[in-house]
């Protein structure tokens, strides 16, 4: 079954992709004014880690919610509603004076994100058929590198010039018009792309959260959740630390470092992503586990690199590994994300990506950032900190995605 033409697919991801970056750019812009933030606020690293762990729980915890509802009620008004609330906890943020209220705020933004992060990426798997799904997927998560970036970026020149309470109000004022915007937009019947022997096979999703637990019977989506935990246990430590790590162990100035950090990752992710997306699509053709074996051999050529870019003391060569780290990194998040929606029957995508969602910020960022907090002042080295958290985590995932190569290679075999 095809959408109709009025629906708009590529003007509806160009839009969902949009307000996905100004997403991404809201939450990177705290990273980029640690340092003052921490001076203004009288803060310690592990309170600083707490602040982003009050970000996830506001973020994960809610996400089981809007993966249920997302499933059920319109999504249009839900995601606008999560975009109000995430623009107004950025700003609000600009006003904290304590370390609770700034955790409160925080815990608003995550909350707000959670509607958006959930509903999206199965309303852009209803627009486009599945031989065009996971590069869709990709331009819609292109938005992570570069909103990230742009957070970075927008965050520590704004703090240069007008201190660090006006980049968070200066961040979340466009979210106040994304939302009206979305409003605009025409939603697919769920299923409409795909076959109409797979929709009619779809079983009804359960009641209540025992949707949950039927995504269990999926080993492939349960694998490729275990990979992504770790990955992003990895990816939010890296994130958040990225700047103070090069601020601290090589001499650069908070805007030198954001500006680097940020340029990096917008050229990088944004070709990253593109590009795993177009592999992993030209490899699925060919064999069926092409999307795995994108997700598992990036993982594995991420662990060294990773581990000189925070092991080498030359900056220069800090820079290029860094920024070989989040190529690699990077590349498989168009493939993850279509198959968290794929391994799983049509009805249940959004409680498929709830879980995804759930999982990795329960098991994975929610607690990295605050580890590498206290073992930094523990030991009194971020590197020591980082040279033994982050690259042990992209190990334990590529396991995992490699388990997944495996186990879609034997499903194949089985069934031909």
């Amino acid at each position: 079954m095809k959408p109709d033409k009025p629906l708009w697919p590529r003007a509806t991801l160009l839009a969902l992709s949009g307000i996905n970056l100004f997403n991404y750019l809201d939450r990177q812009v705290l990273p980029a004014v640690l340092t003052p933030l921490k001076a203004d606020l009288h803060l310690s690293d592990s309170q600083l880690g707490t602040v982003n762990v009050a970000f996830m729980l506001g973020y994960f915890l809610t996400s089981p919610f809007f993966g249920y509802l997302g499933d059920r009620l319109s999504r249009r008004w839900l995601i606008a509603a999560g975009v109000l609330v995430w623009s107004a906890g950025t700003m609000l943020t600009g006003w904290a004076e304590t370390l609770v209220v700034l955790v409160a705020f925080r815990a608003l933004v995550g909350l707000g994100e959670a509607s958006y992060g959930t509903i999206s990426p199965g309303w852009i798997a209803d627009l486009f058929p599945p031989v065009r799904r996971n590069f869709a997927l990709s331009v819609f998560y292109v938005a992570i590198p570069v909103g990230s970036a742009l957070g970075y970026i927008l965050g520590s020149v704004v703090e240069a010039h007008f201190g660090w309470r006006a980049a968070f109000l200066g961040a979340g004022a466009p979210g106040l018009l994304l939302a009206l915007g979305l409003l605009t937009l025409r939603e697919p019947p769920r299923g409409a792309c795909d076959s109409a022997a797979e929709t009619a096979a779809a079983p009804p999703a359960a009641g209540g959260l025992a949707v949950y637990g039927q995504l269990r019977h999926s080993t492939a989506y349960v694998l490729t959740v275990l990979g992504y935990v770790a990955q992003t246990f990895a990816l939010g430590a890296f994130a958040f630390w990225g700047p103070t790590f090069l601020q601290r162990v090589h001499g650069m100035t908070l805007e030198g470092a954001g500006t680097f950090f940020g340029g990096a990752l917008v050229v990088t992710g944004l070709a990253a992503t593109l590009l795993g997306g177009w592999v992993a699509t030209c490899w699925q053709r060919k064999h069926p586990a092409g999307y795995a074996w994108t997700l598992a051999l990036s993982m594995a050529a991420s662990v060294p690199v990773a581990v000189a870019a925070f092991w080498v003391q030359d900056l220069t060569l800090t820079k290029l590994f860094l920024a070989a780290a989040m190529f690699l990194i990077f590349l498989p998040t168009g493939p993850v994300n279509t198959l968290i929606l794929e391994t799983v029957p049509v009805t249940m995508r959004a409680s498929a990506m709830a879980a995804s969602i759930f999982s990795i910020h329960l098991f994975g960022d929610l607690w990295s950032p605050k580890i590498v907090g206290i073992i930094s002042d523990r030991c009194g080295s971020l590197q020591t900190a980082a040279l033994w958290t982050l690259p042990g985590a992209l190990v334990v995932c590529t396991f995992f995605w490699c388990w997944l190569v495996f186990h879609q290679t034997k499903e194949r075999r089985r069934t031909a």
